[in-house]
């Protein structure tokens, strides 16, 4: 199918619209990064992404993986360049694999550069080699602690031991590994040292997370577990030298350099250090509505154009309306011992 043009550049000093042949917001940002969520189950219950006794979607208001691979493929004709598969827990759906299989086939044609999976690590044991087969180089595992008691209260359901088995077969079937950690006062940042050790022993890139007021999460109080990022890394900079580095992989990390091991670390900060200026992302859930950002609760939906015409200009029109109404960012803030920008979700609903 041939590239269409794609409307969301808007012209100065008007409110109209002129046509490009990429997806742009209205701030000048190319979208080519799409994070689709496959489910909104998991099987952790992990507590600062989700309350303990979650009411999931029912089956049948979730597309299916023919819609998914449909949906993927508009963005992808779209300019979408990099594809991460979320949840939720993404490898928890039933038959997913044969989702991986087939949307595989954008890498082969070179339309899609990258197809990669945000996992609690949880059935990589299991999948890792077909996701390896399915085009998938890297994957980023969510991994707080290597404290197993500890694992144990934070993902409340999880079992450590069944994540380093499913690290284990990932790195055996040739996938390149990040763990991205959470950072959590008074929960992690004692073993601050030990998991960028074990990182860097293992040869796995490493991203630590400012936690984010996502959703209800019952008696978790956001403010008691809120670790600035700021905090961290002049924690690390008192045992080592460092250096920032200036370079992206198209996410909104950054990063720096520990001058003594070489070991490169990323840093997502939306709370410490506001990163939407190069936000080139949008996230779509399991139920078809887009969210063109993480941290505002606009929404458009696309599951209606997907599955109520055979024209697939009505979709990609609906994918560009979207485009169009992309804010400039995100509201989180913690400041003067409040939490403001809280989104009514979870993280699960909106994928990681």
């Amino acid at each position: 199918m041939p590239q269409i043009s794609n409307l969301c550049k808007p012209m100065d000093h008007c409110n109209n619209f002129v046509m490009t042949n990429i997806l742009v917001d209205p701030f000048e940002r190319r979208i080519s990064y799409l994070r689709l969520s496959v489910t909104d189950r998991c099987d952790f219950r992990c507590v600062y992404c989700m309350s303990e006794n979650m009411t999931f979607l029912p089956k049948k208001d979730l597309l299916t993986l023919e819609e998914l691979d449909k949906l993927s493929t508009a963005f992808i004709n779209l300019g979408v360049k990099k594809l991460r598969i979320t949840g939720g827990e993404p490898l928890v759906r039933r038959d997913i694999m044969s989702f991986f299989d087939s949307v595989g086939r954008h890498l082969d044609s070179g339309k899609l550069e990258e197809l990669t999976v945000t996992t609690n690590g949880s059935q990589l044991e299991k999948h890792a080699k077909n996701l390896y087969l399915a085009g998938v180089r890297r994957v980023n595992i969510s991994l707080d602690t290597l404290n197993e008691e500890k694992f144990a209260t934070i993902t409340r359901w999880g079992r450590l031991p069944q994540v380093l088995r499913g690290i284990d077969a990932a790195q055996n079937a040739g996938l390149k590994v990040k763990i991205n950690v959470v950072a959590l006062k008074d929960f992690n940042d004692s073993e601050l040292f030990e998991i960028m050790d074990w990182c860097a022993t293992r040869g796995m890139g490493l991203t630590f997370i400012e936690v984010m007021p996502m959703g209800d999460i019952g008696n978790e109080n956001r403010l008691d577990q809120y670790w600035s990022l700021k905090d961290l890394k002049a924690t690390i900079s008192q045992r080592f030298n460092v250096t920032d580095l200036n370079e992206s992989t198209g996410g909104p990390a950054r990063y720096f350099r520990v001058e003594e091991t070489g070991q490169k670390i990323g840093l997502i900060t939306p709370l410490s250090h506001n990163f939407c200026e190069s936000c080139n992302r949008v996230r779509v859930t399991c139920t078809g509505e887009i969210f063109t950002c993480l941290g505002q609760e606009g929404k458009s939906d696309l599951r209606a154009p997907l599955r109520n015409s055979s024209n697939p200009e009505i979709l990609n029109n609906a994918i560009r309306k979207a485009i169009g109404l992309k804010p400039k960012g995100h509201d989180f803030n913690y400041s003067r011992t409040t939490v403001k920008g809280q989104m009514t979700r979870h993280m699960s609903h909106t994928g990681g």
